[in-house]
């Protein structure tokens, strides 16, 4: 595995606050220069996030102006997030055998990847939210690869949490797919802190990407989710073939939910998937999504997910701290590994960004 960035900036020592370089006259002239002027004062100082037209102007930007936007963005996420650092580990109760084609998934049923049906037993799950809990994490989450949640899936989850609850201090979430009103009031009920569903990508491109359900279902879970009181995690996955307009599309539609975080994937192409064979991001690009959908969510905790091990290796996963990203998951991942704890935690320790107390997650 090569985790060696494309394009890495040059910070100056302070690390905890990036300068921006000066625009020349010149530069200020131009469109491309205007929108970070314009973000400067809409974002950082109202805290209006940026629209789809505006977000598409800073996924345009070119590389040489890369350092300008992501030290907006860490001044956009200190301003209105602070400095402290969300830490979240992960695990699956139930790993494959899903029966949605969604096209990035190794856990699909329909297609030959190497991932096959499991389900993890409760001492196993509780012995993860332990173990993450010793990390200083906050958050846990519970994942399952299922379309939506039967009742023994349900019937899991309320004892897994019950467990969980018995043995450590973690908030813990949940991601089970699509569900009805009555799972949405349960998992309320059960004291699940906050779930995760993915809108994916944009509205306009969903369809490249899963043909067995609908954006608008997925949609219709996050409004449910809000409106029964849970926080809303929704994000998605980046390089998945979309271009330019439909990521800004993408940034502006999770503008529009505003979810309490946001997730942020590349795409790893998997085997066996209909994206196996898709090109990675190249680490410029990554970097300037960050910096956007930042300025698009100026109030979100936005989080480090799967994939930026490969498309930014570990100097570009440090810009994109210093670019607007104010959580991480640790460890692995569902089905990929991931960054060894310790690194990301270390990480955090060197650019003097404290891990946010399981207190001011309540």
């Amino acid at each position: 595995m090569t985790e060696t960035p494309q394009w890495t900036p040059q910070w100056p020592e302070d690390t905890s606050a990036p300068q921006a370089p000066a625009s020349s006259g010149a530069e200020r002239g131009q469109v491309n220069a205007d929108i970070i002027e314009i973000a400067r004062v809409q974002v950082l100082e109202e805290g209006r996030g940026l629209d789809a037209a505006q977000a598409l102007e800073c996924l345009r930007l070119p590389d040489e102006r890369l350092p300008e936007l992501l030290a907006l963005a860490h001044e956009v996420r200190m301003k209105w997030c602070g400095p402290e650092v969300e830490v979240e580990g992960i695990v699956s109760l139930k790993t494959g055998g899903c029966p949605e084609d969604c096209h990035f998934c190794s856990q699909s049923g329909q297609f030959s990847s190497p991932v096959r049906a499991a389900w993890l037993d409760i001492p196993s799950l509780v012995q993860a939210a332990v173990e993450t809990a010793r990390t200083g994490a906050t958050e846990f989450c519970i994942v399952a690869a299922v379309r939506g949640p039967d009742q023994r899936l349900m019937d899991q989850v309320r004892d897994g949490v019950k467990a969980i609850r018995e043995a450590v201090d973690i908030n813990i979430a949940c991601s089970l797919g699509m569900l009805t009103q009555a799972q949405v009031d349960e998992l309320a009920e059960m004291g699940v802190h906050r779930y995760n569903h993915n809108l994916e990508t944009a509205r306009s491109h969903f369809s490249h990407v899963v043909t067995t359900h609908t954006w608008e279902e997925r949609w219709d879970t996050c409004l449910m989710v809000r409106e029964a009181g849970m926080e809303l995690c929704c994000g998605g996955i980046v390089g998945m073939g979309e271009t330019l307009e439909q990521r800004a599309e993408f940034a502006a539609q999770l503008g529009e939910l505003e979810p309490d975080e946001v997730p942020l994937n590349f795409l790893n192409p998997r085997p066996g998937t209909p994206f196996a064979d898709h090109p990675l991001l190249e680490g410029a690009e990554a970097l300037r999504t960050i910096a956007t959908f930042r300025l698009a969510l100026p109030r979100t905790i936005l989080r480090y997910a799967g994939g930026r091990e490969l498309t930014l290796g570990d100097l570009g996963t440090r810009d994109g701290m210093l670019g607007g990203i104010n959580a991480i998951i640790v460890g692995n991942y569902l089905t990929t590994l991931g960054r060894a704890p310790e690194q990301d935690l270390g990480l955090l320790v060197d650019l003097k960004m404290p891990i946010k107390a399981l207190s001011q997650t309540l």
